[in-house]
């Protein structure tokens, strides 16, 4: 059980994140009256992709973690993962949000370059 720690923790922090996100789109559609699509309004627009974007990155980290889980990777490694993906993602959430493109491209980037050394990870894990 406690080998699932690292990955439970990190679903529900990020489940977390993408509820927070859902929340904001949904009282700004409340607040603007717009029931469908973006209504031709930015704040809005941003908020759904600040949304849309977590929910397109976090499955397949969220799978990659889960296989080097399966795969027997060291809590550490799972825990460094999870926190640093998260940490990716709020910034990237942050420069969505309040239209901070440094804070954007920094989530954007951590994102892609944790992607990847979880690929590797789960590959190297497959060979040992």
């Amino acid at each position: 059980m406690t080998d699932f720690l690292g990955f439970a923790l990190f679903v529900a922090v990020n489940a977390l994140l993408l509820f927070i996100l859902a929340f904001k789109v949904s009282l700004l559609r409340i607040k603007l009256q717009i029931s469908l699509g973006d209504g031709g309004n930015s704040t809005l627009n941003n908020a759904m992709r600040a949304h849309g974007n977590g929910l397109e990155q976090f499955p397949i980290f969220a799978l990659l973690l889960l296989a080097l889980t399966l795969l027997g990777a060291s809590q550490l490694i799972i825990v460094l993962f999870g926190i640093s993906f998260t940490i990716a993602r709020l910034f990237h959430a942050y420069g969505m949000l309040e239209i901070s493109f440094p804070a954007r491209r920094i989530g954007a980037t951590g994102t892609y370059l944790l992607q990847l050394a979880a690929i590797i990870a789960v590959i190297l894990q497959c060979t040992l």
